[in-house]
């Protein structure tokens, strides 16, 4: 089994090629942006620096923008079992310690913390829970932990990955097998198949899809018409567009983005982690930073970092953060 940090890490010397880059701020600064169409000047400046605002994580995920309290960023370490809090004022400081699993880590868990992190909307933050098997909700007030789902028709999740709220409270996730030691090979396996899954208010749990073999990173537009889900798999490195009906259901899946050529010239990172800004532009990271585009799947341009981005935040319109390998990562956008 080919594990996706060890592609995503073993790819990350390699920088942008053919591009547009801005000149560095700074030494530590990242490679720059990529013009590939001239809308993409109405979302990002292409001289914009991408500024590194923290390093030395074992690998970075999952970041969220916090609007309250002055306004803060949170993100994860699923390796360390660690989320992060990073501000302006106070900089990166450990907001959850042990993130995800709360007992010792067995030999068979590769990544115990959580990974993809939402706002309910409700004062809390809901986790895909690697390490616990389990979607949770975690009161940002209080720290309370609260499992909202570990089972689907009485087995256990492989390790949820990634998710995305609708306004209805609806919980779109992945369930891929990276935060197990063994992978497809690992015997914590209870279910066949890595799937794409929907959790409502009341607890159930409804799968989408079981056909993709490294389901990640999952988006809503902002009709909540469609549901963006990105592969990690090295043989199909994607990004689906689902089509919703009026109750958050799928009826017919077509290709968003094929980051093949990306993949194939050697550009760090696969398909991972989305964000979509309030116009429908699409930023999906992948082989070579995070792909920017328009709601109708035009590649705009490339945000490169010379490392492989596991994903992204919007914050307020005004910046996109970006968790890339080691590191934590931002830029000015023009908007979103």
């Amino acid at each position: 089994m080919i594990d996706r940090r060890a592609v995503l890490a073993g790819l990350a010397a390699l920088t942008l090629v053919d591009a547009t880059v801005a000149k560095p701020a700074s030494t530590a600064a990242f490679s720059g942006i990529r013009r590939v169409d001239p809308e993409l000047d109405r979302i990002v400046a292409v001289d914009a620096p991408v500024k590194v605002l923290a390093t030395g994580f074992r690998w970075a995920e999952g970041p969220v923008w916090i609007p309250d309290d002055g306004g803060y960023l949170l993100f994860g370490d699923p390796g360390n079992n660690v989320v992060h809090r990073w501000s302006e004022r106070s900089g990166v400081t450990p907001f959850l310690s042990p993130s995800g699993l709360q007992t010792p880590v067995p030999p068979g868990i590769r990544e115990p913390g959580l990974n993809g992190i939402a706002l309910d909307g409700k004062g809390g933050l809901i986790g895909a829970d690697s390490g616990s098997r389990a979607i949770v909700r975690v009161d940002l007030a209080t720290r309370r932990r609260t499992v909202l789902a570990e089972r689907f028709e009485g087995k256990r999740f492989n390790s949820p990955n990634d998710l995305c709220i609708a306004a209805s409270g609806a919980i779109y996730f992945s369930d891929p097998i990276y935060g197990l030691a063994d992978g497809d090979d690992s015997p914590l396996r209870e279910l066949p198949w890595c799937g794409l899954y929907r959790l409502l208010p009341g607890g159930k749990v409804t799968l989408l899809d079981r056909t993709n073999r490294r389901p990640n990173g999952v988006a809503l537009s902002p009709d909540e018409r469609t549901l963006y889900l990105a592969l990690s798999d090295e043989k199909r490195p994607e990004v689906l567009a689902y089509t919703l009906d009026g109750r958050g259901m799928p009826t017919g899946r077509s290709m968003f983005r094929d980051m093949r050529p990306e993949y194939d010239i050697g550009l760090p990172g696969l398909p991972d982690g989305i964000k979509v800004g309030s116009a429908g532009d699409v930023f999906a990271t992948g082989p070579g930073g995070v792909h920017v585009c328009s709601a109708d799947g035009r590649l705009l341009g490339m945000i490169g970092t010379g490392k492989a981005v596991a994903n992204c935040a919007l914050a307020s319109g005004s910046r996109l953060f970006m968790t890339s390998s080691d590191s934590l990562a931002v830029v000015k956008l023009a908007s979103n």
